[in-house]
């Protein structure tokens, strides 16, 4: 194990980089070259803490050096060098550095479809669920790393072959096969349908939505049992809960290469600053970084 300036792979744990680079701290997103549906970071972060978020997709990472602390199921984890993360999509998380020297991580985004298709050859159903988040397998660990790797230096068809393998491992020896994700109920009002309700009714109208007592109203039930129910089932109020879907939704038009003052815009913020403001703080980068990032390559670092 190497000590908290170093990672797995020797080298100091804060490094120059392509990307949104602040005071020693750096970030840069890219999509997958062979996998569509696979968006990949890489980043070192010291001060950098992440609001409260959820990914649609999955998040699974490998820590490379440093420690990262973060909020997940209502534990607090800690993922040292050499770890894997797992977070499942729509899974309410923090992050933040949890050494002074901070911590320098790998991440990957696959869609849903690309890990239920994973799961499929392996012969199970429904979407993979995960009972650990902080995993320790030193095997799978540098098999994901060297496929995250491979996305930047490596050719499409390389890239693509050592990152379906990865995450083959992945589920193969972590997701549970007795357990899959949650589908929505059905049936009879109960509060997680009161909560589904009323998030509809947002995401209908993310620029101008109605406020709580009438968002409650159209429901049917009280400002505070409507919060009471949507923060159970989402892990959020929805107004917290609205930017959540506004920063993923610029997000999905920022790598359609729209800019992120239209965007801005778009989604229902007042404006540029305030877009920037709410994404960095949940992807860790700039709107602008962001776009840049999954418009090009990634220039190998020497």
């Amino acid at each position: 194990m190497f000590g908290p300036s170093h990672g797995i792979d020797g080298r100091p744990i804060i490094k120059a980089a392509h990307g949104s680079t602040t005071a020693g701290e750096n970030a840069r997103y890219w999509r997958h070259p062979g996998l569509p549906d696979v968006e990949l970071l890489r980043a070192s972060f010291v001060r950098h803490s992440f609001d409260r978020h959820a990914h649609d997709q999955y998040a699974i990472g490998v820590i490379e050096a440093g420690i990262e602390e973060y909020r997940y199921r209502g534990e607090l984890h800690r993922a040292g060098s050499g770890g894997i993360v797992v977070v499942e999509p729509g899974e309410v998380h923090t992050g933040h550095a949890g050494l002074p020297e901070g911590w320098r991580y790998r991440m990957l985004y696959p869609e849903v479809p690309v890990l239920a298709e994973v799961a499929r050859e392996l012969g199970r159903s429904g979407t993979p669920a995960f009972a650990g988040s902080v995993l320790t397998d030193p095997a799978t660990a540098r098999r994901l790393r060297a496929a995250h790797l491979a996305a930047e230096h490596g050719d499409r068809l390389a890239a693509s072959s050592l990152m379906r393998a990865a995450l083959r491992d992945l589920v193969h020896r972590h997701a549970r096969a007795d357990r899959v994700r949650a589908t929505p109920d059905s049936g009879r009002p109960t509060p997680s349908r009161i909560a589904a309700q009323a998030r509809d009714i947002l995401h209908a109208d993310i620029v101008d939505p109605p406020a709580l007592p009438e968002l409650a109203a159209a429901v049917g039930v009280t400002p505070f049992a409507l919060l009471r129910a949507f923060r159970a089932a989402y892990g959020f109020p929805p107004h917290s809960y609205l930017i959540q879907v506004r920063v993923m939704r610029a997000r999905r038009l920022l790598a359609d290469g729209r800019s992120p003052r239209d965007v801005a815009a778009e989604v229902g913020f007042a404006d540029q600053a305030h877009l920037s403001r709410h994404f960095k703080r949940r992807l860790g980068v700039p709107p602008g970084a962001y776009r840049r990032g999954l418009a090009t390559m990634p220039v190998p670092d020497s």
